[in-house]
């Protein structure tokens, strides 16, 4: 069965879409966190960002830097938040990869992204680095 998003990219549901190019879809988000909360996707039903081709996640951040400051000057917002909740365990509502670009505003009450966790780990030097050659080294 098709995505909410795979349906408003075919025209099936109808979405506030306010950019489109031949890849990307951005749209108002229907439960909006703030004033102006644009959601941003690719076209093809990608599931998670890791799932996007490099091309197609370029092409979906180009549309994110773009439209910030446009969504921040159209509700006169302070700042963005912007996010993506990859994969079940995050939080993502929708298995079709998207960013939120959230609209801020002084005296908002949202918190920063460290917000998330509600308890930070500890980890020790050699775990660090550990972690650190994990990365580099992919």
């Amino acid at each position: 069965m098709p995505t909410i998003f795979e349906q408003i990219v075919d025209g099936e549901i109808p979405a506030r879409i306010v950019h489109e190019t031949d890849t990307t879809l951005a749209f108002l988000d229907a439960n909006p966190l703030a004033r102006g909360h644009t959601l941003v996707i690719p076209k093809d039903p990608y599931e998670q960002l890791d799932d996007l081709p490099a091309e197609i996640a370029s092409d979906v951040f180009s549309v994110v830097h773009e439209l910030t400051p446009t969504i921040e000057e159209a509700v006169d917002a302070d700042a963005t938040t912007i996010g993506i909740n990859n994969g079940e365990a995050a939080s993502q509502e929708i298995p079709h990869a998207h960013v939120h670009i959230v609209p801020r505003f002084e005296g908002d009450g949202g918190g920063p992204i460290h917000a998330i966790s509600p308890t930070n780990p500890e980890p020790t030097e050699d775990e660090l680095d550990a972690i650190e050659d994990a990365i580099s080294e992919a």
